[in-house]
């Protein structure tokens, strides 16, 4: 303050740069708090997602070895996976729904201390058909972080930078089925229950990180009242964001589940060659998702959605012609993939954040259902191509490209987000 005339105190004006917010905030809905260390909060996000999806890849190398442990079958030893992923659809319901009506990081915290609980179940499970029904409980409890992450990254982050930050979670997140089950290899030198011993600690860490910086995460606008899953599904304008998105990552995900058998027994090729295209696809991936945001600011949102589901679909088109004419080189269809990664790394981010925008506020089940899209597309796809995986590289990849073309479909269709 500066003194003039006895009794009299005039306010120094304050620079107008020192009343600037921090740039993470800048453009932000007014009625979502802000928090001060949005690059902890952030963190302890991809922290959450991280270790819901290392619930399967994580126990990956112990699922063989299970009926020689706990008794059973080899094929019930496969439902240890499906009873996860089946759970975890139920997750994404369920927490979408409480979302919307209570504090998210109070849910975030109790969904990792139970994730963690139903881990050291699981290692102590007596049986294969105890593990099993404990795997249905595992995946339910890891969906909440995947849920309310996108909403609380549209609270913290301006429209631009959310978009960055979603394509780093999702860089991150494409790195977990390359890098956990390795892991989980390692893991199994100590016995077929030290990955889930492992998950258990992690989740207690992380949970309670979360809870000494409850402040750190914002809370999205509350949307009581107003939203349900049957407004969404009737919102032409959310479909085509979160169709789109399900279908574009839909289509080559396809093709990766089906790949390892069209490889090894109808090309006569090796594992190796299924390795070498999925880590060029990564690679590639994380390229195009960390170059997204700065591509949407330069080039609008739509056109980079747009643009990027085109190139996927033309890369899966590309892996038809290459198999109806005959081709089988390795090298060959780890090329032509990678511009269905690149088409997914460059939409992924920027698709994603406009689907949570579609929803209107309503966030927590916007996100649920982005996800149980891609999941149901993802599954449905897979069980139309799985006779045919050994029938060759033609009809996995027309599997994969009939999936992807429906994504363009939907985006030049429905209408977009009003500017």
């Amino acid at each position: 303050m500066v003194r003039t005339d006895p009794g009299k105190v005039r306010r120094r004006p304050i620079p107008a740069q020192k009343l600037d917010l921090n740039a993470a905030f800048a453009h932000k809905p007014a009625s979502m708090k802000q928090t001060a260390a949005p690059a902890l909060a952030f963190a302890l996000l991809i922290l959450g997602t991280t270790l819901g999806i290392a619930g399967t890849d994580l126990v990956l190398p112990a699922v063989p070895g299970l009926p020689d442990v706990l008794g059973g079958s080899a094929a019930m030893a496969q439902l240890v996976l499906a009873a996860f992923v089946a759970g975890g659809c139920v997750g994404l319901i369920l927490f979408g729904e409480l979302g919307a009506r209570l504090d998210q990081r109070g849910l975030l915290v109790t969904s990792l201390i139970a994730y963690a609980l139903v881990s050291l179940a699981c290692a102590l499970a007596p049986s294969l058909p105890s593990l099993v029904g404990l795997r249905f409980l595992h995946g339910l409890s890891s969906s909440a972080a995947a849920v309310f992450a996108p909403g609380m990254i549209r609270a913290m982050f301006s429209e631009a930078r959310a978009v960055r930050a979603i394509g780093f979670m999702g860089s991150v997140e494409s790195l977990v089925p390359a890098l956990a089950p390795v892991a989980g290899v390692w893991l199994l030198a100590f016995g077929w229950n030290s990955s889930f011993y492992a998950l258990a600690g992690l989740s207690l860490l992380v949970a309670a990180l979360i809870a000494r910086q409850r402040a750190a995460l914002p809370v999205p606008p509350p949307t009581r009242g107003k939203g349900s899953y049957v407004r969404l599904l009737s919102n032409p304008v959310f479909l085509r964001y979160a169709l789109s998105q399900a279908f574009t990552l839909g289509g080559l995900l396809i093709f990766v589940f089906g790949a390892p058998a069209m490889m090894t027994k109808a090309l006569s090729g090796t594992l190796g060659d299924f390795i070498v295209m999925q880590v060029t696809g990564i690679v590639v991936f994380i390229v195009g998702a960390n170059l997204a945001g700065r591509l949407a600011d330069q080039f609008g949102a739509e056109r980079m959605i747009l643009g990027g589901s085109v190139l996927s679909a033309l890369g899966l088109l590309a892996l038809l012609v290459y198999g109806l004419s005959g081709g089988t080189a390795p090298l060959a269809i780890a090329a032509l993939f990678v511009p269905v990664n690149l088409g997914l790394g460059l939409r992924g981010p920027p698709g994603f954040f406009r689907a949570i925008l579609a929803s209107d506020g309503d966030d927590a089940r916007g996100a649920a259902l982005v996800i149980l899209f891609i999941l149901g597309t993802t599954a449905v796809g897979t069980a139309i191509a799985a006779p045919y995986v050994t029938a060759g590289l033609a009809p996995l990849a027309g599997v994969g490209a009939g999936v992807s073309c429906l994504s363009v479909v939907l985006l030049l269709v429905l209408h977009k987000l009003d500017a």
